[in-house]
């Protein structure tokens, strides 16, 4: 019996209720969900990789999902895990014009990955890391919209 894979690529920094949500809605369709976070050089994160890694498998107790890092194009990494499906999460239709680019590209260098878009519940449409950060930083809060123990680690590296 073939194992349905399917890899979810973000920077998860931090994760949110949003990112959870399609997770365990992509948990439910496939066989395993590869938690893949992005190491990008360029950004500053508010958390190091390992801090992140951390914390989704602290949130997330899922015997199908896994938690690992890539680099490079998403798809040589998704083929090396013999995964079949890209999952994107869809907030708005302005993210859709540029997802479709993204999966159209994907397609054109793996023919054999598919890209399914999954559109978050209604109320975390809304949301990303970068947002939540920024309301972080300027003393909002961001409870209800990423997991309580990433809201606890938020505020201690506020406070360093």
């Amino acid at each position: 019996m073939k194992l349905r894979r399917a890899v979810y690529p973000g920077a998860f920094d931090p994760i949110t209720n949003g990112h959870i949500d399609i997770i365990e809605r992509s948990a439910k369709i496939f066989d395993e969900v590869i938690v893949a976070i992005l190491l990008n050089i360029e950004k500053r994160p508010m958390f190091s990789v390992d801090e992140r890694i951390d914390m989704i498998r602290a949130v997330l107790k899922l015997g199908n999902v896994r938690v690992d890092t890539f680099e490079g194009l998403l798809v040589h990494y998704a083929v090396a895990q013999q995964a079949e499906v890209i999952v994107r999460g869809i907030r708005a239709v302005s993210d859709y014009e540029y997802e479709l680019q993204m999966a159209l590209m994907n397609r054109r260098l793996e023919p054999r990955l598919e890209t399914v878009f999954m559109m978050r519940a209604e109320g975390y449409s809304y949301l990303s890391s970068r947002l939540i950060k920024e309301v972080h930083t300027l003393g909002g809060s961001v409870k209800g919209l990423v997991p309580d123990l990433v809201e606890e680690r938020m505020r201690a590296k506020h406070k360093a």
